[in-house]
């Protein structure tokens, strides 16, 4: 053997067992290592007095420009191109950060649509000296890719956790939400009686709207620009907050606190050396809270006529007392014309931000079983009620219960609901199968607790109210009547399954009857994903209320076989009519 090639080969060898033992500690670590999404973004800030307002916060307006800074870099990280900032969805900000404290922005694409995509962003503050942390406010960010020379077609999203899952599902229902958004407010004002009560205010303690107005003028410079060359969202997003802040402080005369903003919408782009114009004014004021208007204009030269409407806004401020307790605000009065519209359109606003709120914002546990349906927050209802089923499914821990004759039976357990889902495939097109469940008139043909379905209320070609009557359960004497919202959904995309969501709302004209027992569903209906050609997985969910538990836990303790025969007849339904859809469903 030869002395070089012998130490070579000790060499080699010692190094390839070190290669080995670095090998084995990273995979060591990647098995300890917590699952971070691959298009999350992370940013701390330390709040230094330059970040700060009068009372020594952190300024909203620097705020925006840390979240559409940390958002747009996770849109980035999924396009694999530039982003743009296309709205920001309703911001509420639960608490105020101080001068010394630390925030920390967190962001990821929640899901990918054709060229833009949904970013959902959390913030929290931080204390460093007592380690305590607060939520600050949520957020929602529509990102649109862009490429100078080529159209953008995105990859979608890959959900891991049920987190995850839940909000991809739900981003479709949400982007629904955006793109109607307009409308609502349209028809609103069109169906629903807007309370005007300024006749009937005391003048004295009326402030004119123009009092409040404010314009201020912007020159973008290349400080304000983002890396493509256009002025930076959050930028533009700070001076409106900052004129709408002059706006309010003229009407209360002090210092207000900017509690909502009501959805950030970018028109169009703006470049360096454009001129930039930003109006302001207080559009109507609620006994505590008040709601300023802000719009954007964007010019060239100083000679242009035209202005371009880039983005609008409208923001909720409050006054708080030492006790941080909203002060009660002056009355303001419009201007004739426009003034009044904007009046108006501020009341509508509100009950749509209540509506959110209500129905949108809060979790599935606190809704009421039964929530009144009118025409003016039908649109959030039928979120509710499509969203609150997709949330259901997302769930990670359900548990099989039983399976006979390849009709799966699973539990989900939680701390205030038993809930359950049955599952079978079906040899029967999904469009079809979709289509002929969609029709509760026709569920008596096949589900023995459906005696008679009575159609209300045609809403829309998505949603339709239901009067239905069931035998009555167990030993209870009185049969139960419901009244039901169903909501239908076709896919938003491959792999998306076609819905169809079913709760309880109250109706002025169907109150309790003396012969019913009024019975409710909180969350239930149809999932149905297509498993090949005339094969079709066809699921039904229900989150059980109390007057249904018995009857839930006697089919899933095995003492009752309804679950089961009540699903095969489903079936069997679908079979026999799969070449017989109703004219009326093939147009959906």
């Amino acid at each position: 053997m030869q002395p070089g090639r012998g130490i070579a080969s000790v060499l080699s060898s010692r190094q390839s067992r070190k290669s080995a033992s670095r090998a084995e500690d990273n995979s060591a670590m990647a098995d300890t290592e917590e699952y971070r999404n691959p298009t999350e973004v992370q940013m701390s800030q330390l709040v230094l007095p330059c970040h700060t307002n009068q009372r020594g916060e952190l300024s909203v307006g620097q705020l925006l420009k840390w979240i559409d800074t940390t958002a747009c870099l996770s849109a980035e990280r999924h396009a694999g191109c530039s982003c743009v900032t296309a709205s920001m969805d309703d911001i509420y900000f639960e608490h105020t950060i101080s001068v010394g404290q630390v925030v920390n922005i967190k962001a990821k694409v929640n899901r990918a649509f054709n060229s833009s995509m949904e970013v959902g962003i959390q913030v929290v503050s931080e204390d460093l000296c007592s380690e305590k942390q607060w939520n600050v406010c949520k957020a929602l960010a529509t990102f649109v890719a862009h490429r100078e020379f080529s159209k953008v077609k995105l990859k979608q999203t890959t959900p891991r956790t049920e987190e995850e899952k839940t909000e991809h599902s739900v981003a479709a229902e949400r982007r629904r939400l955006r793109l109607v958004y307009a409308d609502t407010i349209k028809d609103l004002l069109a169906n629903c009686a807007i309370q005007d009560d300024l006749e009937s205010r005391d003048c004295n303690y009326m402030v004119p709207a123009e009092k409040t107005r404010v314009e201020s003028v912007e020159l973008v410079l290349p400080p304000h620009a983002n890396h493509q060359g256009n002025t930076f969202g959050g930028q533009i997003m700070a001076w409106m907050e900052n004129v709408a802040t002059i706006a309010a402080s003229r009407l209360c005369r002090t210092h207000p606190t900017l509690k909502a903003i009501e959805m950030f919408h970018f028109r169009g782009p703006s470049q360096v050396g454009d001129r930039l114009v930003l109006k302001a004014i207080v559009n109507n004021t609620f006994k505590n809270s008040m709601e300023v208007g802000v719009c954007v204009e964007a010019y060239r030269q100083e000679a242009e006529t035209h202005r371009r409407h880039i983005n609008s806004a409208f923001m909720t401020f409050v006054v708080l007392d030492a006790n941080d307790q909203p002060q009660m605000l002056p009355w303001i009065r419009p201007q004739p014309g426009d003034g009044e519209r904007r009046y108006r359109e501020a009341s509508a606003r509100k009950k749509i931000r209540l509506d959110r709120k209500y129905i949108v914002s809060c979790k599935q546990a606190e809704m009421p079983l039964s929530v009144p349906w009118d025409p003016s927050n039908q649109v959030y209802l039928s979120y509710n009620n499509v969203s609150s089923l997709k949330m259901l499914v997302a769930k990670d821990n359900w548990v099989l219960s039983s399976e006979i004759n390849q009709v799966r039976l699973y539990i989900l357990e939680d701390d205030k609901y038993l809930s359950f889902h049955m599952e079978m495939l079906v040899h029967v097109d999904t469009t079809q199968a979709f289509l002929l469940l969609s029709d509760l008139c026709r569920r008596p043909e096949w589900d023995k607790h459906y005696r008679s379905v009575e159609l209300v209320h045609q809403v829309d070609e998505d949603d339709a109210i239901y009067h239905v009557i069931s035998p009555a359960l167990g030993g209870d004497a009185k049969p139960q009547d419901f009244v039901i919202l169903a909501s239908r959904r076709k896919p938003c995309d491959n792999g998306d399954p076609y819905v169809i969501a079913l709760r309880s709302v109250t109706l002025p004209t169907h109150g309790e009857m003396p012969g019913y027992r009024r019975g409710e569903t909180l969350c239930s209906g149809f999932c149905f994903w297509r498993k090949g050609d005339q094969l079709t997985k066809v699921s039904y969910y229900n989150q059980a209320t109390s007057g249904f538990l018995n009857y839930v836990t006697t089919n899933v303790a095995g003492l009752s076989s309804e679950f089961y025969n009540t699903f095969k007849a489903c079936e069997q339904f679908l079979m026999d009519n799969r070449n017989d859809l109703a004219p009326s469903l093939q147009t959906l």
